[in-house]
């Protein structure tokens, strides 16, 4: 892996980026068609929202 492929790699995974395309792999390994980025972006949102947990938000 050169260098530029491995800092893009760490890059998508320690911003979340990736997250979505595993899904969609997933999904499609399932015979599921996967939600729209957008889609699913806003659902992951308003889950780590709604959890204090997992949320980032205190007010």
């Amino acid at each position: 892996m050169t260098l530029l492929k491995e800092i893009r790699y760490w890059w998508r995974e320690l911003s979340g980026e990736s997250v979505y395309d595993r899904y969609a792999a997933h999904a499609r390994s399932h015979g599921q068609v996967p939600k729209s980025r957008r889609e699913f972006e806003r659902e992951r949102m308003d889950a780590r929202e709604a959890d204090p947990r997992e949320g980032f938000r205190c007010c």
